[in-house]
């Protein structure tokens, strides 16, 4: 669905983005996360045609990603996406439909649908006189009425409540299993994780570390485990329970504690074992110095 390959921005002698590569299957949750200023937004601009790559490539649903035949198959949600307030609901996605030509009824019906899945209500209503998470509900239905095959989307819990935030997150679940693949950033980490089958964490311009969370897991984290005893030993810590936690990186450690505990005339009463999160990840992979820092250099 989407092929990158050596993907880079250029403002001035600012690189925004610097030789990115990475490809997104079709049906599939991918994520663009770092920090603010790492080129996610500008990367996502990129892929929909909306800003001009210095150089590199992308390859979007079988087009160049400027060519304007590509966003016949794309659906874009911009992190501030300013509606046409005097508008209602129903008028403002009819006049998208029209935007793309989509017959009338065909249009009635898909964005009704859309609306009831995301809980809208108050479709007559002026734009400008609804809530910020009835506003995102009815950026993210204009995203949809033309039926694309791809969604790029910045942000698109930005600002909202807990349970507008989930009714997105699980209506973006649907949309792949409906078979749509979808591009997204966010800040919110557990967000991602949470909805993503493969991320990228961009770094001041570059990909940083890629993959499954639960590869990048492999790859960037350390599994710890927690070991309760029902008697104190070396390096342990009182739990409120009574009992008496050690903290060991590996399981041959773990019988280690295991034997001290016997011998201490205790036992080992639970181990549990402990992954970082993507945000403890990313927080540690960003913090790291780059190998080469084209931003540092131009500056320079």
């Amino acid at each position: 669905m989407i092929t990158v390959e050596g993907l880079q921005k250029t403002y001035g002698d600012f690189p925004a983005v610097v030789g990115s590569d990475f490809s997104v299957d079709r049906g599939e949750i991918f994520g663009i996360v770092g920090p603010n200023g790492a080129g996610k937004t500008t990367t996502l601009k990129m892929l929909a045609g909306l800003v001009d790559p210095s150089g590199g490539a992308a390859t979007v649903a079988g087009h160049d990603a400027g060519d304007p035949e590509m966003r016949r198959s794309l659906g874009f949600l911009p992190e501030e996406s300013p509606l046409y307030e005097d508008m209602t609901a129903r008028s403002y996605l009819r006049f998208f439909a029209d935007l793309y030509d989509v017959p009338r009824e065909e249009a009635r019906e898909r964005t009704e649908r859309t609306l009831d899945r995301l809980e809208l209500e108050h479709r007559e209503r002026r734009l400008g006189d609804t809530s910020k998470g009835m506003k995102r509900k009815v950026a993210i239905a204009r995203s949809l009425v033309n039926d694309p095959d791809l969604l790029i989307y910045d942000e698109p819990a930005s600002g909202l409540d807990p349970l507008t935030t989930n009714y997105v997150l699980e209506f973006t679940r649907e949309l792949a299993t409906q078979g749509k693949t979808v591009v997204f950033s966010a800040h919110n980490l557990y967000h991602v994780e949470s909805v993503c089958d493969r991320v990228v964490i961009m770094n001041r311009g570059q990909i940083v570390a890629r993959g499954s969370v639960e590869g990048i897991r492999a790859d960037h984290g350390t599994t710890s485990y927690h070991v309760f005893t029902t008697c104190p030993l070396d390096g342990s810590e009182p739990t409120d329970d009574g009992r008496h936690l050690t903290v060991v990186d590996d399981m041959a450690a773990v019988d280690d504690l295991r034997s001290e505990a016997t011998a201490a005339g205790g036992t080992v009463a639970d181990i549990r074992t402990r992954e970082p999160s993507l945000e403890e990840l990313f927080l540690d992979i960003a913090d790291r110095p780059l190998e080469t820092d084209p931003r540092a250099e131009a500056v320079r």
